[in-house]
């Protein structure tokens, strides 16, 4: 599994796993990828400044990476109060009652949201890059297409690789215009924000799109053989995200959310906008079929949306609201049917590779 992106990296395998958990991003380094963790979560640069620092740590010197979400465009003079004041008070009480109706307890006194949403404003990602250009992270990537040309050319002066996913080939040329070093071709299967292309269809058409750019293949794959079919179609490497949810590294702190993704089918997720305003996939849950419903309000722009349901979303994973409780995830969870360490997946990732690859030797040597 190693590809000339991988080699310029210095990574044993071509596998670049996104992860918001410090530790998971750590095992995957250590075991021969690329861990990169997500900065959405962290709010004051100081905590995001500490997890880097313990990955410096724990990395045993292989390179990790570092994901944020910047718009393409400068916004500036914005506040969050701001933003705040354009949440209508129609949704506000749609979110009410719909807690209310599962017995969804309140936060405690002056208990602020677990779930972070001030990581979606570009004030706030741009303070974490100012954390990130003071560890030796070798891959920026910016999960809404390319950052802004100035935090390109910053990264380019630091000797830092930049990545930006897009669902379309339209998007990874405007990406590689605007100076990007990697694509990732996100397909419909993926968790979290994905485009209507499946990864099959998608990525042969991104690498043809942006030759020689190096592409990764991202979206249902979570297999040893699913990442040679990756390679076959032209990608130096995959891009894997929700197969890490269920490692022992990961830090869910939910038995209820663990054991509802272990029992996930394939079918089990769905693309909606309730979390975060963008289409996302993610697991199905009682939440999101009640933004779906009929008479119920459409769900906010980015980032208005995200900012409506983040005490409710804290709300529920910390009460354990099990018909409420879900998670980005993609369609692969229909795999994830154990917990296991990241060191196990990989070795299950390396032996489905070489039954692949031999597979693929015996019918050449029939010919």
């Amino acid at each position: 599994m190693r590809t000339e992106l991988s080699n310029r990296l210095g990574i044993e395998y071509a596998v670049f796993g996104f992860t918001p958990f410090p530790a998971v991003a750590a095992a995957i380094s250590r075991a021969g990828g690329l861990g990169v963790l997500g900065a959405v979560r962290y709010g004051a640069p100081g905590e995001l400044a500490r997890d880097l620092d313990w990955l410096d740590a724990h990395c045993a010197g292989r390179p990790y990476g570092l994901d944020v979400v910047m718009p393409a465009r400068k916004v500036e003079g914005v506040s969050v109060a701001d933003i705040e004041a354009m949440i209508p008070e129609g949704h506000r009480k749609f979110v009410r009652e719909t807690l209310a109706e599962h017995g969804v307890p309140e936060l405690a006194d002056g208990e602020e949201s677990g779930w972070r949403i001030t990581g979606w404003l570009e004030e706030v990602a741009r303070s974490q890059l100012d954390v990130a250009f003071d560890h030796p992270v070798a891959l920026l990537a910016n999960a809404l297409g390319p950052p802004p040309p100035d935090v390109v050319r910053r990264a380019r002066e630091h000797g830092v690789l930049t990545a930006a996913l897009a669902g379309s080939a339209r998007h990874a040329v405007r990406h590689r215009d605007a100076g990007i070093d990697i694509v990732v071709a996100q397909g419909y299967e993926a968790g979290g924000h994905t485009g209507e292309i499946t990864t099959m269809v998608l990525t042969p058409e991104v690498v043809r799109a942006v030759d020689p750019l190096p592409v990764l293949a991202a979206g249902g794959i979570g297999t040893g053989e699913q990442i040679a079919a990756g390679l076959a179609l032209g990608a130096q490497g995959v891009w894997l995200g929700s197969v890490w949810l269920t490692t022992t590294e990961a830090e869910l702190h939910s038995a209820a959310l663990t054991r509802k993704l272990l029992a996930a089918g394939s079918g089990d997720t769905v693309r909606s906008r309730a979390l975060t305003g963008k289409p996302a996939r993610q697991l199905r849950t009682v939440w999101t079929d009640a933004w779906d419903a009929a008479g119920t309000p459409d769900p906010l722009p980015m980032p208005l949306q995200g900012m409506l349901v983040a005490e409710a979303v804290s709300r529920i994973q910390k009460y354990e609201v099990e018909p409420l409780l879900g998670t980005p995830v993609g369609q692969i969870v229909g795999q994830l049917d154990r917990e296991r360490p990241v060191q196990a997946v990989f070795d299950d990732l390396t032996r489905g590779f070489e039954r692949a690859m031999a597979r693929l030797s015996r019918i050449a040597a029939r010919d």
